[in-house]
């Protein structure tokens, strides 16, 4: 019987390390280790994460997702989905305050630009009374001479809402 024990365990166990050989050959294809322009770009990317209770979090979040929709401006649903972001993510002060500013400059209200910056950052810089503030980097164009303009954005710690956005000195 014992026999017919260690059979069964060595025929699992070489399942298992067929399993996992197979599994460990088809693993860079579906990652897409390829070396093509576009997957050699995506390889080096980290994995993002985040926590919806975090409010920096919350506005990296907020302009990940509204940078995207700008760009992606030709997109019939873009014009839909910065309103949506803008009701989901902003307080009303501050959707108010934004489209004031819109009026008069006739720039995005968001991104204080007339174009669309090709990277962004948000960093934690101080909390108090109820809020915190998180600075956003925004970073227009490549190479040695890109423009950087940093946005200052503070956020309610109850709703998580953006209560305001400035322009950073």
């Amino acid at each position: 019987m014992s026999i017919r024990l260690r059979g069964r365990r060595g025929l699992i166990t070489a399942s298992a390390v067929t399993a996992l050989l197979s599994l460990a050959a088809v693993t860079p294809a579906l990652a897409g280790t390829g070396t093509s322009a576009g997957t050699a770009h995506a390889a080096g990317v980290t994995a993002p994460q985040g926590d919806p209770r975090n409010v920096t979090q919350r506005v990296a979040d907020f302009y990940g997702a509204y940078i995207d929709a700008v760009w992606d401006g030709e997109d019939p649903a873009a014009g839909a989905q910065l309103k949506a972001l803008r009701g989901f993510y902003l307080s009303a002060a501050a959707r108010k305050k934004v489209a004031a500013y819109e009026a008069k400059e006739h720039a995005d209200g968001i991104l204080f630009a007339q174009n669309v910056p090709v990277k962004w950052k948000v960093v934690y810089t101080g909390s108090g009374a109820g809020h915190t503030t998180s600075r956003v980097t925004l970073t227009w164009g490549d190479g040695a001479h890109a423009q950087v303009t940093r946005i200052d954005v503070l956020s309610d710690l109850r709703t998580r809402k953006i209560t305001d956005l400035r322009p950073s000195d």
